[in-house]
Parts: C-alpha cells; structure tokens; sequence
C-alpha cells in the first residue's frame, strides 16, 4: 500500500485538477461523439443540457511517451483525435502513457493517467502492483518482437557451436600485428567446432519465441524437446510436430545439446528467481550450451560458474553479468534482443493500438494485470461507461443499483476479474421511458464514490473528459 506521504501528495495533486485544466485546452466541436451524431436537442429531455455540452467540447487524448518511440507506431494515433507529448512535459494531464525501457517512477503517473503501455514484453520496470490499486491497467506488446528475439537465439545457438567470437578476436590481433595472412590456416585449429544438425535443442517455454525457435531449429535440422507449464493451444498448433514434451526442466535439460530459456521473470515466492540453478545445471551434459534471451536473473551465475569452470559447456546470454562477463567460455551480449528496426515498429504500433482500443471502447488486450474484456461496438445514441473496482463480493449488484435508480437501460454489459481488480462496461440508453432528465455528472459521481470502487470513465464525446477517481472516499474528476 502506499505510504501517508504518498497519498498525501496524491490527494494534493487530485485537488489542483478541475474541469477547468480540460476546458483550458479545449476547441469549438461540431456535435459529434465519436462516431455518432449528436442531436442535442433530441436529447433535451433525457438529459441536462449542462451535461450534454460538458461531453461534447473539443479535445485530444495526452499521450506521454517516454524512451524513444518509434514514428511508424507512434503513427497509429490519429492527430485529430490524439496529441503526443515528451517525457519533459510539464502539464500534468497525460491520459495515457508509452514507454520501452524507463524505470516508471509512481510520481510520473498523474492524476489524470488512465492507461500504460510497454513497447515489449516485460513490465518489470512498470510498479504493476501499484497501479492495480490505483485502478490503471498495465499493458504489454507480447510477440511483437518474437521474431528478432528466435533470430539472435538461432545466432546465439551458432555462437556457442564455433567459437566464433575466439576466431574473430584472435584474427583481430593477428591482423595488428600484420601476421594474418601467415598464420590464418595454421592458427584455425584453435577454434574448431561442431554443427547443429542432429544436435537436440530443448526449449523451456513455448510461447511466441519459444514455438518459434523450435520450429526454425528443426528446420535446421536439430531435435527438439520442450517443457511448458501452462502451454497454449495457440502456441502448441505452432510447434513442429517432431518435438518432444517433458514434464520438467530437469527432463528436457538431461539430453540437451543446447538448452534456450525463454520463460518471464516473476519475483517472489513462487516465482521464476534463479530457477536454472544448481539442480538444473548439475543434470545438464558438461558439453552443452545454456542460451539466456529471456532475462539474466533467471539464471544462478553461481551455479553457471561452476558448470563453465568444470568442463567444455557454454552459456550465451543476452544480459550482463558481473560475475560472468569475462568467462573463457561465456559470451555475454549487450541485450540486442528486440533491438531492430522492424520489432521496435511492431512494439510501437501494438502498444499503441492498444491505447486506442482501450481509450475509445473499454476493451482490455494483452494486460499484465487487468482481465481480458471485449465489448461489442455501442449502439449508435448510447454511451459507454466502465467502471474498475476492488473485487469483492456485491461490488456489480451496486453498480447495477446506482444505474437502476436513475431509471436508466442497461442495454449490454460485461464483468470480468483478475486478481484484486474486476473491470465493467456497460453501454446504456441515455433517455429513460418516462423523459426524465438524468445528470450524467451525478451518475458518475454516485458510481464512483461507490465503496471499493477505484474509477469510471463516460466514452462519449470529448476524447479525454469523463474520467473520475475515487480516493480514500474523495472524487476527483
């Protein structure tokens, strides 16, 4: 939980926001939300006036971006509807942020940020648990960069097989010292090899670079076998169909010319610290080849150390390692994984357009910490709203309640959970059946100061307005 300073400077911060910060920024809009058409006037007695213009003034989504940002990604918000700002900006009302590799402080996340987006797979410099109980959906990119992830494995694979790096190094100083020429063929038996074929590849975790390894690897003609926990369908259809599944790390290690690791890193009890350790490697054969391409903390360098000391194994990894950095037999790569032109575009471009699904529609895909929901397209003259709040017990009988007593249709809704977070939207008919006017203000208002609800969002009309928070039992819009 967040300390009394911490909410402190929070709440001072919610207090200095007001709808004023958003009129300010605003520009004259013809009456449209969204896709549809506002007749204002076809709404007088469903709802206050006031309500209908505060909806529909003119406005862009703030999306702050820190790292270097792809343009191809940074693309696929259109400039009518979204404005891309710096991390240097000062204006305090970012409606989402982007970012690759920045280490997210809490005091970065303002108020008024609803979403955050990584352009990779790891969140591990998001505080995702933090932003669970602040209700902001945490995002990721995975299989954006599988591609160029498998190619640098395949590499590291061909690394490990030839002494490639001793080759070139060695070619390096005999060139120096002008003896290339001379000593080229006498001095290539230092550096002998063997090839991949028919050598066996066990991969450990078989999602999106995963599966793909072993297929290319196969093609290559090596043998492969696999362990997965928590194998998809998606990702089993993709594997070839020559690989062998194991029921451990220790099994698919046993026989393994070449092991890659390609499996998260979760911290804590129960997690994946240091899982290739001493009782993985001690079952390895003294000759293999340990690829790292996933993260460097899932690997005991310890344990690593004392396998490269006794005996001809490798181990290729894509992080540094302060223990290992220098070892005869490790090669060590400045994290080059997704670092290519085409997997930094196809980050972007992902992580962006989940932004825009979320921001325009409510729906949740590939979040590390919200539930996976899609809602239907709203029907034209409805208005959508979502609602995040603690899961517990009753929490959508109120919700329903608060709507039910503003006389108002609930024509489609959804309610998913994940965790200490569930997420609602739900699209509702603006007019009741007797012409009553609702506030729309005040129905957010009553949804969100509801006990254990975290925010709401109105989608309708300005991008950017109908966002409000609860803290500590205070509203904040």
């Amino acid at each position: 939980m967040a300390s009394l300073a911490t909410m402190t400077m929070q709440r001072s911060a919610l207090r200095s926001m007001s709808r004023t910060s958003y009129k300010q920024q605003t520009r004259p809009l013809t009456e449209r939300a969204g896709s549809v058409l506002i007749d204002i006037d076809h709404y007088a007695s469903g709802w206050n006036i006031a309500d209908i213009e505060e909806f529909t003034k003119a406005g862009k989504y703030q999306i702050q971006t820190f790292n270097k940002i792809s343009e191809k990604g940074l693309q696929q918000f259109p400039p009518e509807k979204y404005e891309i700002k710096p991390a240097a900006w000062e204006a305090n009302n970012a409606h989402a942020i982007l970012l690759r590799s920045h280490k997210l402080q809490e005091s970065e996340v303002d108020v008024t940020v609803r979403a955050i987006a990584r352009c990779g797979a790891g969140t591990n410099n998001v505080p995702v648990s933090r932003m669970t109980e602040l209700g902001i959906p945490v995002f990721n990119t995975p299989g954006a960069n599988a591609n160029a992830v498998k190619e640098l494995v395949l590499c590291g694979i061909l690394l490990g097989s030839r002494r490639i790096v001793d080759g070139i190094n060695h070619m390096t100083e005999l060139g120096k010292q002008g003896l290339a020429k001379e000593r080229v063929e006498k001095d290539k038996a230092m550096f002998g090899g063997r090839e991949v074929k028919g050598k066996t590849l066990a991969v450990i975790g078989l999602g999106h670079i995963g599966s793909s390894t072993a297929v290319d690897a196969a093609k290559l003609g090596m043998k492969t076998v696999g362990y997965d926990p928590a194998l998809s369908i998606e990702s089993a259809l993709k594997l070839p169909r020559t690989i062998k599944l194991t029921d451990s790390i220790v099994s698919a290690v046993q026989q393994a010319d070449y092991i890659s690791i390609n499996i998260p890193y979760i911290k804590g009890e129960g997690g994946t610290h240091g899982i290739i350790g001493k009782d993985v490697i001690s079952n390895m054969k003294p000759d293999a080849v340990l690829l790292n391409f996933a993260r460097g903390e899932l690997v005991d360098s310890e344990a690593m150390k004392e396998f490269l000391d006794g005996g001809n194994g490798k181990y290729v990894s894509d992080f540094p390692d302060d223990l290992l950095w220098d070892h005869k037999n490790a090669i060590i790569l400045p994290h080059l994984g997704a670092s290519t032109e085409e997997a930094e575009d196809q980050a972007a471009a992902m992580a962006a357009n989940t932004i825009r699904s979320y921001m325009e529609t409510g729906t949740i895909k590939n979040s590390v910490n919200f539930p996976e929901t899609e809602l239907p397209n709203r029907q034209e003259n409805t208005i959508r709203m979502t609602v995040v709040n603690e899961n517990k017990p009753g929490m959508l009988a109120h919700i329903t309640e608060v709507v039910a007593k503003a006389k108002l249709n609930i024509l489609q809704q959804i309610n998913h959970s994940r965790g200490d977070v569930a997420y609602n939207v739900i699209d509702i008919d603006p007019v009741t059946e007797s012409g009553e006017t609702v506030s729309l203000k005040e129905l957010q208002k009553e949804l969100t100061l509801l006990d254990g609800v975290l925010s709401s969002r109105i989608i309708f009309g300005t991008p950017g307005a109908g966002y409000a928070r609860n803290v500590d039992g205070d509203y904040f819009v």
